[in-house]
């Protein structure tokens, strides 16, 4: 979309809001989307088909009886233009409509959308639910009001292109979605944070691009309103204006999927490639591969009510399916879309390339081991992972949060084999502010901005030209690490008191002993040991079980247990417990875990960072990667904070003290006006 049509959509969308307003009182605010956006479409395809309406009428006239469905689609299709998979049947129009008794509006309409072809009918009727709104605008007697708004205007291609109009749907969205309270980054991206990544995804691809008779299959497995999908057709079509560019989508949003399907069938695409369901659980596309592949799936939503399914396919199929890598948590299926797209991965000389935007939770949550970093590990063991671009906060419609994008390949260039880079574009140099807020959107990347991003990632730039301080390459093994159990031996100190014993009574296994028991247990330990301080654990026990035999009390070991529990108390001071082999037993709460780089030996790690600080530590060696049954477990995390931090020192203390004695005189001034 050129700058220069910007105020038309403005405006447009502005009319169009506009319409929604005579819905106030009929309708709850919620409710607005449900009728504009499925006339606005109506209202598109009316205008394509207006100027083809005779030849399809006179085409569906002569369908020899009995024809089967598939063949008056050909037939019908061919009539209503090249490229448009759409029809109509009804000699009516809105301009016909329009002209008629306003009182037989509600029943005309109805007629006119069941004379649509069946791939458009489905759509008003199942997704959009529409003539339940067309029912209630009847009731209500503002029908013909807002259908003769809409006749106003003039949605035909040669008047609002098909770019415009994907413009047109996401600001009524977004405003539709405001009023409501609901989640306007569930249906789409901003504009330019696609941009960006169609323009990372074919950066480097300008050779393969501008051959003659080439063929590129893009998909969105989240496409929403179908923004994604038409902004890399665009760009590709600018490389080279003979592309033959085939779009593919699944969406679980009826009003989305609806929009979007509507748009495929507008614009010559095959609109049965756009599929509607949970792309997770029902994958639409099957075996399909893909040249590129593109999604910002939704942020931290769980998927609990769809685990089963996804669970029994990563524990029956295991590498053969989509999530064999592992799963992530319930609360974030961000990691599996991400899956979901490399399993459609082309296995030729091109390969595949895959765009995606999610926010930080995929670069570091979870430790070795978890689904999340068994999934990272994958990826980055395999050396899919070509770069990650940090975006500045707020440029979203429905959250500031930081975002992502990560840029994957199977066919990375021979400069990139085992290397990942990070681009740094959260700084002020790649973002302007709004003059007005959309939502919670108050950035933007400008195209001078986008540019150079493009620019950093194109070129591989790792620090030069004075670009380290956003650009950085690492080797794929830098974010991995072993993550080793450091234990500490048990000391404890046994005291004999009042209140010992009476922390022995509460303990579970001493509870359940009769009254006599426990009086003859407490008395033993009480009548010798009384006030005294054990320091060795062997000791203590040796002098206790000596009493008990001598009293004659025998004590099964969950009972010595709650006494050793009850009585002990650890102190650094005491001796080292240790098991009947002698060898010292370790504290659990003492228990750390350090995280070893990859590249480093764990015993060179452990002598410099943890002996010189713990000399009675030790490494538990049989905690181990099921993997390589190596010491330690290895897992993978991309933390951004620490490759590019910048310190900012603090304020001098003699301004800071400046500052509050300016404060305190204000503060005293104003309490003298109050008084006064």
């Amino acid at each position: 979309m050129t700058a220069s049509a910007t105020p038309d959509i403005k405006s447009l969308s502005g009319f169009v809001w506009s319409i929604a307003e005579i819905l106030r009182g009929d309708f709850k605010q919620s409710e607005y989307g449900k009728v504009i956006l499925p006339f606005v479409v109506m209202r598109r395809l009316d205008c394509i088909l207006e100027p083809t309406k005779t030849a399809v009428l006179a085409a569906h006239k002569s369908l020899p009886k009995g024809v089967d469905e598939e063949t008056q689609d050909m037939i019908l299709f061919g009539a209503a233009g090249d490229g448009i998979k759409v029809y109509n049947t009804s000699e009516l129009t809105f301009d016909k409509l329009r002209g008629q008794d306003a009182r037989q509006l509600h029943a005309n309409l109805i007629d006119y959308i069941r004379c649509f072809s069946p791939n458009v009918r489905d759509i008003f009727l199942e997704k959009f639910l529409f003539t339940e709104q067309l029912k209630r605008l009847n009731d209500g007697k503002i029908l013909w009001q807002v259908f003769e708004r809409f006749c106003e205007i003039d949605l035909h291609p040669s008047a609002v292109t098909n770019i415009e109009m994907g413009y047109l749907f996401e600001e009524l969205i977004r405003r539709f979605s405001e009023i409501s309270n609901e989640t306007a980054g569930e249906h789409f991206t901003p504009r330019e944070v696609i941009r960006l990544i169609v323009e990372l995804l074919i950066a480097n691809d300008d050779t393969k691009l501008t051959r003659r008779g080439i063929i590129r299959q893009i998909y969105d497995p989240a496409c929403g309103t179908g923004g994604m999908l038409a902004l890399a057709e665009e760009a590709l079509k600018r490389f080279n204006d003979s592309i033959r560019v085939e779009l593919f989508g699944q969406e679980l949003n009826g009003e989305s999927f609806g929009i979007c399907k509507s748009d495929m069938l507008v614009t010559g695409h095959n609109p049965e490639q756009i599929a509607f369901g949970n792309t997770l659980t029902d994958d639409a596309h099957g075996n399909r591969k893909f040249h590129y592949m593109l999604s910002n799936p939704p942020y931290g939503v769980d998927w609990k009510k769809y685990q089963d399914p996804i669970k029994a396919e990563a524990a029956n199929q295991g590498h053969a399916g989509r999530f064999g890598a592992g799963t992530p948590r319930i609360s974030d299926g961000q990691l599996l879309f991400l899956q979901h797209m490399i399993s459609k991965m082309r296995d030729d000389e091109d390969g595949s390339r895959i765009g995606i935007v999610m926010n930080g939770s995929p670069l570091f949550t979870g430790g070795a081991g978890s689904g999340e970093s068994e999934i990272r590990r994958w990826m980055l063991e395999n050396d899919w992972v070509e770069a990650i671009v940090a975006l500045p906060t707020d440029l979203f419609y429905n959250t500031g949060i930081q975002t992502y994008v990560w840029l994957l390949t199977n066919r990375k260039p021979k400069a990139r084999e085992g290397k990942v880079q990070l681009i740094d574009a959260s700084g002020e140099r790649f973002w302007t502010g709004m003059r007005k807020s959309l939502g919670s959107k108050r950035r933007e990347i400008p195209e001078t901005a986008r540019d150079q991003i493009v620019r950093l990632y194109a070129d591989f730039l790792n620090g030069e030209s004075g670009e380290g301080d956003v650009a950085k390459i690492f080797d794929t093994s830098d974010f991995g690490y072993r993550e080793i159990r450091v234990e500490r031996p048990l000391r404890l100190r046994f005291d004999v008191t009042e209140e010992t014993l009476n922390a022995l009574s509460g303990q579970k296994a001493f509870e359940k002993l009769d009254a006599a028991e426990q009086d003859a247990i407490r008395s033993t330990i009480a009548s010798p040991f009384s006030g005294q301080s054990f320091t060795d654990r062997a000791v203590f026990l040796k002098a206790l079980n000596k009493a008990l035999k001598a009293k004659g009390i025998k004590v099964g070991s969950p009972v010595m247990k709650a006494i050793v529990e009850a009585l002990g108390a650890r102190d650094e001071t005491a001796e080292i417990c240790r098991d009947k082999d002698g060898n010292p037993e370790p504290d659990t709460q003492l228990r750390d875990h350090e995280l070893v780089p990859l590249k480093e030996d764990w015993r060179d790690y452990f002598a410099r960072e943890v002996k010189p600080f713990a000399p009675d530590a030790w490494v538990d060696q049989s905690y181990t990667d099921d993997s390589d049954k190596q010491v330690g477990r290895v897992g993978y995390e991309i933390n951004f904070n620490r490759y590019f931090y910048t310190y900012t020192p603090p304020r001098p203390l003699e301004e800071i003290d400046a500052e509050l004695k300016t404060l305190e005189a204000d503060i005293a001034a104003l309490l003298k006006e109050v008084v006064a």
